[in-house]
């Protein structure tokens, strides 16, 4: 199914309201100006609320499920339909906002 594709001014946020930013966007392939993600780029999570309770909040997320087939630079490309995983609690990240010119399958 398609779904659009994620770029670095996409608002993604760990299940417990953290900001979650790309480490590493993919500056060759722009998508509305910004750089475009790829399945290779972790993301880093700032101000996970799950701090106070006994679990340690999330402090990194890495998608694993990305486009099939469409690629850059040879690694998929993120969508908003992809799957992911936060790190050290297990629960995914949420993309919200995302430019909506570009589909990927």
């Amino acid at each position: 199914m398609p779904a659009p594709v994620l770029h670095l001014g996409a608002t993604v946020m760990c299940a417990h309201a953290g900001t979650a930013m790309p480490a590493a966007p993919f500056a060759r392939v722009l998508l509305s100006g910004q750089p475009a993600v790829t399945l290779a780029s972790p993301y880093l999570v700032a101000g996970c609320a799950l701090t106070g309770s006994g679990a340690p909040p999330c402090v990194t997320g890495q998608w694993i499920v990305g486009a099939t087939r469409v690629l850059a630079g040879g690694a998929p490309l993120l969508t908003l339909a992809g799957q992911s995983i936060c790190a050290p609690s297990g629960t995914p990240l949420l993309p919200l906002v995302a430019q909506t010119r570009v589909l990927a399958t």
